[in-house]
């Protein structure tokens, strides 16, 4: 069996990533900023990265496109390693995070589907009777509340 390839052998750079990951460098160093990925520093300072983090980047950038939160998206990706691909079970136990999440959306989604022809021109610009911005008119409840107080 051959000896594992040292981590600085198969690092990426930031550039290499980029391109990999099909996104801008500013964006794997906002990732970074947010504690999604990690990199280190070589002898000549030049950030590296790990080639498990595509694989983060590439549930990042899914994860983004549905609408999921950067704080959700981080929190989840908390459960996997950092030092190394994650196992079937951890990305499991991290996709189980977002399934109620998920749902939810798709609940919304649908309602909002329902509901977009009869709201689309029909001038009312209600606030108490628009299901779409107060459903249940719940901005009237919050107003009742702030007054009694």
């Amino acid at each position: 069996m051959p000896a594992p390839v040292a981590a600085h052998k198969t690092a990426l750079s930031v550039g290499e990533v980029a391109k990999r990951c099909d996104i801008p460098v500013s964006t794997l160093h906002f990732y970074e900023s947010r504690g999604l990925i990690k990199s280190w520093r070589n002898n000549s300072n030049h950030r590296r990265y790990s080639r498990h983090v595509l694989r983060r980047i590439a549930v990042i950038k899914v994860a983004q496109r549905t609408g999921i939160a950067l704080t959700d998206i981080k929190q989840a990706l908390s459960v996997l390693p950092e030092d190394g691909a994650p196992s079937a079970a951890q990305w499991q136990a991290m996709s189980q995070q977002w399934q109620t999440l998920l749902d939810k959306k798709i609940a919304d989604l649908t309602l909002l589907q329902q509901q977009l022809d009869s709201c689309i021109g029909c001038g009312c610009l209600s606030l108490q009777d628009c299901p779409l911005r107060n459903p249940g008119d719940y901005l009237a409840a919050a107003s009742s509340a702030d007054a009694a107080e």
